[in-house]
């Protein structure tokens, strides 16, 4: 939410810690992490000062979520146990390792594909209404 507020009003300038934490009710602390990961993996800078605060390092449409939940919560995995070093007791015999790493590639697809400037155009797109089952 934090590097999506960035995104959407960096027009303004430098958005200042301070003014996302109060917008999402998030303590300062924690966001302060969160933005030093982002800024860590040059999604965004920081500039101090009256006006400073951070500012995307790329144009939003050349950053993607996948880039940014990545250098959030790292790797992107469905389950933990996909890989020989685990110490699952059922992996020689699982016969889900196929089509969950189907699953995996479809979601990294999607975050990879997905930019922050359609993220925020997607914000704007009113739900696909359900289908009533009778």
């Amino acid at each position: 939410m934090a590097v999506h507020f960035i995104a959407s009003h960096g027009d303004d300038g430098a958005v200042s810690a301070k003014r996302i934490a109060e917008e999402f009710h998030i303590p300062p602390e924690r966001l302060a992490k969160i933005l030093q990961r982002l800024a860590k993996k040059r999604l965004v800078a920081s500039s101090n000062g009256p006006k400073g605060g951070y500012v995307l390092t790329r144009d939003a449409s050349e950053i993607t979520v996948g880039q940014v939940v990545r250098a959030l919560e790292g790797p992107i995995t469905v389950v933990s146990c996909m890989s020989e070093q685990d110490d699952c007791p059922q992996f020689a015999r699982c016969n889900l390792r196929g089509p969950v790493q189907k699953i995996q590639a479809s979601i990294s697809h999607v975050l990879d594909s997905m930019t922050l400037a359609e993220l925020g155009a997607e914000s704007t797109v009113s739900p696909t209404p359900l289908a009533v089952i009778h």
